[in-house]
């Protein structure tokens, strides 16, 4: 499986990697919040700059815009680098959009935590298993309420859709991005485990 990457060339490797990066550094948290005159968002709730903390500046809009652009981004890296080197290349472009969204040099490496830009990802390669994902996500909001069990939920079964459609190389990266996002969570979970998460709609106790 890991064979198709011995034949791109490392400069194309290079250039999809550093332009990934950059497409998922894009702060879009940070700039809808300001452009809807809530602020910085890194000064509310847990100073992250994803959809969920962004919603608690009380601008759904820009939260919606942050969620949209997040998740935009990823698919984007994945669909150019993809025109350029194929399914290889895109998920370089792909990994390295998500490390840019969650470390983005422009902020200091303190960004969001994964999980729209990972849904994004996942659209860009595979629109039917980013479909799944995403109903898993609403469901499990549906019934507790909680973004991040539903997003922990959802990332956690990515890997599984992958392989039940036979795509092991995605499969091999969402479960890389699944770990990650169960890292930039930890906080969350340590909520969850205590039954102190806040749900979406009411007052958070900490951040998410």
């Amino acid at each position: 499986m890991f064979a198709v990457f011995q034949t791109l060339d490392w400069t194309t490797a290079a250039a999809a990697a550093v332009g990934g990066y950059l497409i998922g550094s894009i702060p879009f948290g940070l700039i809808f919040t300001r452009l809807a005159g809530a602020g910085d968002v890194r000064k509310v709730g847990s100073g992250n700059i994803g959809a969920t903390n962004v919603l608690r500046t009380g601008s759904r809009w820009a939260a919606l815009a942050t969620l949209i652009g997040d998740a935009g981004k990823g698919a984007l890296a994945v669909l150019i680098a993809r025109h350029f080197g194929g399914d290889p290349l895109a998920v370089i472009a792909a990994l390295a959009a998500f490390i840019g969204h969650i470390f983005p040099v422009w902020l200091g490496f303190r960004g969001g935590k994964g999980v729209a830009t990972s849904l994004g990802i996942v659209l860009g390669l595979f629109w039917l298993g980013a479909l799944i994902v995403l109903a898993i996500w609403v469901g499990v909001f549906a019934v507790t309420r909680l973004s991040s069990l539903s997003a922990l939920i959802a990332a956690a079964l990515s890997p599984v859709i992958m392989l039940l459609f036979h795509q092991p190389l995605f499969a091999v990266l969402t479960l890389l991005l699944a770990l990650i996002i169960l890292f930039t969570h930890r906080e969350n979970i340590e909520r969850l485990m205590q039954g102190t998460e806040s749900r979406i709609g009411a007052k958070p106790k900490s951040g998410d």
